[in-house]
């Protein structure tokens, strides 16, 4: 009997000790379940009353921000459209510039092909220009790609007996003034007349019509055909005269 006492002692041991860590358990559930109950916890009630019959979302966020008396939310607009504001910007660009550039319309007019009038390829162009001498030359193309504030001509003249060609923007604000100085006598049926770069088609120096449409309308002749030609004579007559 002394023998079988102590090995029987350890399992009543682990029996108590399972009975003692069940208890434990069952105490934890049951604090987990009273935690968990909304009764215990009045704040974790439903704030909103039950949604009715045919609940929507939308409706109930409507209704409990009504009802309820919660704060709206602030809506900001959408921005306004540039597309709505501005439908053509680069329409309305243009008109801005062209009535700081030409606020008479007159070279808008020159060019126009609504204007019977209109300055054409084969015409004789007089080209005044604000910083530099005037140019003179045959209109050999107009060009007009997007807008009427990007026209542009080509002038060609001879100078010392080598042809000479210069572009001019037609609105540049360099261009002072754009006058016709002899119409063609018969119009080309063409867009550009590049076959007068020939030899054989080529109309030479157009100075002397240029000096004659001076002496008609009475205007100035600067640059080769005026002051500078006539410096040009008076310093050779005084070495004549020495």
């Amino acid at each position: 009997m002394s023998l079988s006492a102590p090995c029987i002692r350890p399992l009543a041991i682990l029996k108590q000790a399972f009975r003692q860590c069940r208890a434990e358990r069952q105490q934890l559930r049951s604090q987990r379940q009273y935690a968990t109950a909304a009764e215990t916890y009045p704040s974790l009630a439903p704030r909103f009353p039950p949604p009715s019959a045919g609940f929507r979302p939308s409706q109930a966020i409507k209704q409990n921000r009504t009802e309820t008396g919660l704060t709206k939310i602030p809506v900001v607009p959408p921005p306004r459209s540039t597309r709505k504001a501005c439908p053509d910007p680069i329409a309305q660009i243009t008109t801005t510039q062209l009535k700081t550039l030409d606020p008479t319309g007159a070279r808008t007019r020159l060019f126009s092909p609504t204007n019977p009038e209109r300055a054409q390829v084969g015409d004789i162009l007089l080209v005044r220009l604000k910083n530099s001498e005037p140019f003179s030359g045959l209109l050999l193309n107009i060009r007009q790609r997007h807008s009427s504030i990007d026209t542009a001509i080509l002038l060609r003249n001879q100078l010392t007996r080598v042809g000479v060609e210069m572009w001019f923007k037609v609105f540049s604000p360099d261009v002072e003034g754009i006058e016709v100085v002899q119409r063609a006598a018969k119009r080309a049926r063409r867009a550009n007349l590049y076959y007068m770069r020939q030899p054989r088609h080529d109309i030479g120096s157009v100075e002397g019509v240029v000096k004659q449409y001076m002496r008609r309308t009475g205007g100035p002749m600067g640059g080769r055909d005026g002051r500078g030609a006539g410096r040009a004579r008076g310093k050779k007559g005084g070495k004549g005269k020495r």
